[in-house]
């Protein structure tokens, strides 16, 4: 979710800490009033409320409160009291909704006279921002679209004051005031931008004869993905419900793990109540959903809306999982209820995994859903569905409730119906051939008889033809658009660079370029800041080829000139940079930016700086896109049974443009059912001002000779469908469009529901799912009347297609077979290999470590224990009890990790050599450094440099990114917030309990909260607690002065607890293999590449 609405206390606020405050214009002043809070409490914070007279009114994201009787004026305190007494708690109908108010805002009264309110709003649009003005203000303001003056602002300029008065002022008469006017909304403007707003309405703002400004009534949302551009301005915000639905404590809970998880997880309640009840995986996926539920008339009994995708984890789905559950089992329906477990094909998570965190909440609610009657329908496919779904049978079958479950041969949405009794439950459905994850030799022939039926026209190899005569008729027409973006964005030459270390997408690109039958892969290089210039080793087809990664975009560029697209995985705080860098080099035409929760502001940025540059961007928020024969952009298409099973390792006839990632793999599987499959499609992503739009993509289509007709799945929100309807009406697209908007529910709710994706809500009725299939029908568009109707429209034009001659079918030719990764068969329980080592000595899997050999009798004596000698002999003093403890603490937790670290592995191998101790020691010692067990000096530094420079933490993180450097001690391979070390735990409790002050602890902690809020593994490492606790001990023990503390740091003391720690661990295996008499080791050569020189099959 994007823009959000905010309390109008919220809003006044920081338009009160921010607003350049001149010229007459008032601070806002108000209280807030709810029922945690007395009357003499508020009182006591506010005086002002018992000498001044008052306006009470809601602030619950009311509209038109005026005119609803909600707002009381020049009223004292007690007719205040009264006035919420009788109403606080109380039901209240607005339009469909009807809600409690609970929340009210108190004002001074501001005596004025009516010819002294205006109007002022501000609102983003694609290209650039808008200023509503009317001289005239107030409740019966009337129609403002019509009244109001308006005033156009490019991005990234700012309007003048005399552009202000010429453009809206012009009906203000008073010279003076006019001038107070425009100087306020020119300050007001500088907070919109700067502070991300997104909407912004005063009604009325009054102007005083006397010289005075005030802003009675406020109306604002923020972009909440802006929160780590605007965390110091903002200060913790709080976006409240839409009236008319309370905000319950599992929606927070599940928001509190979207926030610390880089998987996305959604849950809105909509009827507690309610008999039908979603799990759905995908943000498009989600709205199709409920759209079927609507449409089967079951919109009363819909319970939730809600989506989990991004690849969450099994933890997180099973806490996912178990939220709804124990919502659903707490009220009886007399008609039981049923769950649906539905989704899409996914591009790269798990089933399997998320299943199994499904089945876990299924098998802890057993009791309850049995007691509640309850019927589960699952529908599912993408990355090890085969696995996901039999679990899911098995657990089904002891359940004691009825469980159906479905995989891709199922449309997405048929379980609804049989869910809501519409539709027969088939008794056994019919799986096509697939095996794992790949279809295997001998699949191919069984396949093959189909695949002739509904074959293609047109091959590889004709995919870089380009007609000039129909692409210049189709630039004539499309006279908003340059030829640059009308031709094809991929042919089969196409070479891309991808940013970021996302070896598995790159890996799954050229598996894609291979069973297409390319020539050299489609990735040229890789950019990735944070390692030196190397090469990473990658599958193709059979053998191995290599492909460079360039620490610098620039060296990637000079390098690669031919490379015209940039695929980009760079995070949400640093996209913005990495895209704004790569259209700065000419070679580059087209550009996926993957990441989701850009704020808008920048994106609007980047589609201003694209149009200049005649670059095509993809995204935000995207999957990408995909065309067969040429190019895949990342993770698109999922995994490669789903690439073979839609044919998309060929071209078919129909391209495509969808803004949902994981609906656009729908469609690729609806397709290839129901023609001769795809040939290409872009998801232009969910954010609401993506970089590229259906038009542009749909034109290019058009000029396309190989596609032969159209398919567009819209969504609520935005008016860019309303483009294609333009296009059908004057002619500049003529090839036959099928096109679907989806989230039709949205009318059906009684408030406003904020779908998956950023863009998808309706700010009027134009953007509603409705009235675009509507205009679009009568455009002349080919509009089913629901998405389970979408294939069979789908082939009826198809069909039609064929039977005229546009379409000529030719033979199907089988793709090669690619072999499946070693990781991913190890995964399916394929194959097993042996392991390497045995050991003895140690065990991590949370247990205590323990430790033999060493002398301590005389410290035990005097009940020092090895933190004393260590205070003796490093610092020359004795420490307290609770900083020798701790010492002994980080002692213990750093001794020994297990043998398959670097360097307990060093001092195996050297033991099995025969090597004396010493040897085998210090060739476990020689592999400390700065990517093992050398974090904690850079930890301590970093973190005390960034407190004791006043750095805000969100400043910190933000600082080190730019500098591309990595933040020391966060991070973990395996733990996370939601799964945690318990080391670090201990630790941290210790810490709480016995340290005097842990101010640097407090501080790292605080960084801790912004790394893991998009990705969970992002925790404070135990080099990171121990390097920031140690500082702690330094500077607040009262043992050390300030230059003392910092000298320990300096010199690498920190660091010498991790040494020190993990010599007992490095002794212990050379013991242990030693005492087991361990032969030489000798390692395995299958386990070894022998590159020849990189070479390509012909």
């Amino acid at each position: 979710m994007s823009a959000r609405a905010i309390w109008e206390a919220t809003g006044k606020s920081l338009i009160n800490r921010n607003l350049n405050y001149s010229n007459g214009v008032a601070k806002c002043r108000f209280a807030v009033y709810d029922q945690s809070v007395p009357w003499n409490q508020l009182v006591e914070q506010e005086p002002w409320l018992e000498t001044e007279k008052l306006v009470v009114k809601p602030d619950q994201l009311i509209k038109r409160r005026g005119k609803l009787g909600l707002i009381k004026v020049n009223v004292d305190l007690a007719q205040v009291q009264e006035w919420v007494n009788e109403r606080i708690d109380k039901d209240v109908q607005v339009g469909k909704a009807t809600g409690k108010l609970r929340r009210f805002i108190i004002e001074p009264f501001i005596a004025h006279k009516d010819e002294e309110e205006a109007y002022v709003c501000i609102y983003s649009e694609r290209n650039g921002d808008v200023i509503l003005f009317h001289h005239q203000g107030g409740v019966d303001i009337g129609d403002v679209d019509e009244k109001a003056l308006r005033l156009s602002v490019e991005i990234d300029s700012k309007p003048s004051q005399e552009q202000i008065s010429s453009g809206l002022l012009v009906n203000v008469t008073d010279a003076a005031k006019k001038e107070r006017v425009a100087e306020f909304i020119v300050a007001l403007y500088d907070v919109y931008v700067n502070l991300h707003f997104t909407y912004m309405e005063i009604n009325p703002l009054v102007v005083t004869d006397d010289g005075g400004v005030f802003m009675l009534d406020l109306a604002a949302k923020i972009d909440a993905t802006a929160d780590f551009l605007c965390r110091t301005k903002w200060g913790d915000i709080e976006y409240p419900p839409p009236f008319g639905r309370d905000a319950y404590p599992e929606e927070a809970y599940i928001a509190d793990l979207d926030s610390k998880s880089g998987a996305s997880l959604k849950l809105t309640i909509l009827n507690r109540a309610g008999r039908i009840w979603t799990m759905v995986a995908g943000g498009g996926a989600s709205v199709i959903y409920s759209d079927t539920i609507c449409d089967l008339g079951g919109a009363s009994e819909l319970a939730n809306y809600g989506e989990y995708s991004g690849a969450p984890s099994e933890q997180q789905t099973y806490e996912y999982a178990k939220t709804i559950l124990s919502l659903m089992t707490q009220d009886k329906h007399p008609d039981g209820k049923v769950l649906i477990i539905g989704g899409g094909i996914a591009n790269f998570t798990n089933v399997a995994a998320t299943f199994k965190g499904i089945v876990k909440a299924l098998l802890q609610y057993q009791v309850k859903l049995v007691e509640h009657k309850v019927s589960i329908f699952v529908r599912r496919a993408g990355p090890n569905y085969q696995e996901g779904l039999r679990v899911m049978r098995e657990v089904g079958a002891n359940l004691g409730i009825p469980v159906h479950v479905f995989g891709p041969e199922t449309h997405m949405t048929a379980v609804v119906g049989m869910a809501l009794g519409k539709r027969p439950i088939p008794s056994a459905s019919v799986v096509e051939f697939s095996t794992a994850n790949f279809l295997l030799p001998g699949g191919q022939e069984d396949e093959l008889p189909r695949a002739r039926a509904v074959s293609q026209d047109s091959g590889v190899g004709n995919r870089n033809s380009w007609d000039e005569k129909e692409g210049s008729r189709a630039t004539a027409a499309a006279s908003a658009s340059s030829l640059a973006f009308l031709k094809p964005l991929f042919t089969s030459e196409t070479k891309a660079i991808v940013w970021g270390m996302q070896t598995r997408a790159v890996q799954s690109m050229l598996d894609f370029d291979f069973v297409c039958r390319r020539k050299e892969p489609s990735v040229a290089a890789m950019v990735y800041p944070f390692t030196g210039d190397h090469k990473q080793k990658f599958y193709w087809g059979h053998g191995e080829v290599f492909i460079s990664v360039y620490k610098s975009m620039d060296d990637a560029m000079k390098k690669h000139p031919t490379a015209d697209v940039m695929v980009n995985f760079a995070s949400l705080r640093s996209a913005y940079e990495s895209t704004v860098e790569a259209m700065t080099y000419p070679q580059i035409r087209t550009i996926a930016i993957i990441a989701e929760g850009i704020p808008e502001n920048s994106t609007r940025k980047l589609n201003k700086l694209a149009a200049q540059k005649n670059v095509s961007i993809i995204g935000p928020a995207t999957v990408g896109g995909i065309k067969p024969g040429c190019l895949k952009i990342g993770n698109t298409g999922g995994m490669m049974d789903n690439i073979l099973h839609s044919k998309l390792y060929r071209p078919g006839s129909v391209a495509y443009v969808s803004r949902s990632g994981g609906m656009s793999n729908e469609l690729n599987n609806i397709i290839a059912h129901h023609s001769n499959g795809v040939c290409e499609g872009v998801a232009i992503g969910g954010d609401r001002y993506p970089g590229t739009t259906f038009i542009d993509h749909l034109l290019r289509y058009q000029n396309d000779p190989e596609v032969k007709m159209l398919v567009l799945l819209g969504e609520v929100g935005g008016v860019e469908e309303y483009d294609v309807c333009r296009a059908l009406t004057d002619g500049r697209i003529n090839k036959p469009l099928i096109a679907w908007c989806i989230g039709t529910c949205a009318s059906m709710f009684s408030s406003e529901v904020q779908f998956g994706h950023a863009g998808a809500c309706a700010n009027a009725e134009r953007e509603t799912a409705l009235s675009k299939n509507k205009a679009l029908a009568e455009a002349g568009a080919h509009v089913p009347q629901s998405f389970d109707d979408l294939g069979e429209v789908i082939q009826k034009v198809y069909n039609q297609l064929v039977s005229d001659g546009t379409i000529v079918p030719r033979e199907e030719v089988p793709p090669p077979t690619v072999p499946m990764d070693y990781s991913w068969a190890r995964e399916l329980g394929l194959i097993r290999k042996p392991a390497s080592f045995m050991t003895s000595v140690s065990d991590e899997r949370g247990q205590e470590l323990l430790y033999a050999g060493m002398p301590i009798s005389e410290v035990l004596k005097q009940n020092l224990g090895i933190g004393g000698v260590i205070s003796l002999l490093w610092f020359q003093r004795r420490l307290p009890v609770y900083a020798c403890k701790f010492i002994e603490m980080c002692l213990m937790v750093t001794a020994d990790h297990g043998p398959a670290v670097s360097g307990a592995h060093n001092t195996i191998v050297c033991a099995r050599a025969g090597k004396d101790l010493v040897s085998s020691l210090v060739s476990g010692l020689l592999t400390i450094g700065d990517r093992f067990g050398g974090a904690l000096d850079a930890a301590a530094r970093q973190f005390s440099e960034a407190y004791d420079a006043g750095q805000h933490p969100m400043e910190f993180v933000n600082s080190m990114r730019k500098k591309g450097e990595l933040i020391m001690g966060v991070g973990h391979r395996v733990k996370s917030i939601n799964n945690p070390d318990m080391r670090v735990t201990i630790i941290k409790e210790f810490l709480r309990e016995h340290f005097p002050a842990t101010p640097l602890l407090d501080y790292a902690l605080e960084v801790e909260k912004i790394t893991t809020s998009k990705k969970p593994n992002l925790i404070l490492n135990v080099d990171g607690i121990i390097g920031v606790a140690f500082v702690d001990l330094l500077r607040n023990s009262g043992c050390f002065t300030r230059e003392e503390a910092h000298e320990y740091i300096e010199i690498g003391t920190i660091n010498g607890l991790f040494v020190l720690g993990r010599c007992t661990g490095f002794i212990g295996h050379y013991l242990d293999q030693r005492r087991l008499k361990q032969g030489l080791y000798r390692h395995p050569w299958d386990d070894i590449s022998y590159i020849l020189p990189e070479k390509y099959s012909e």
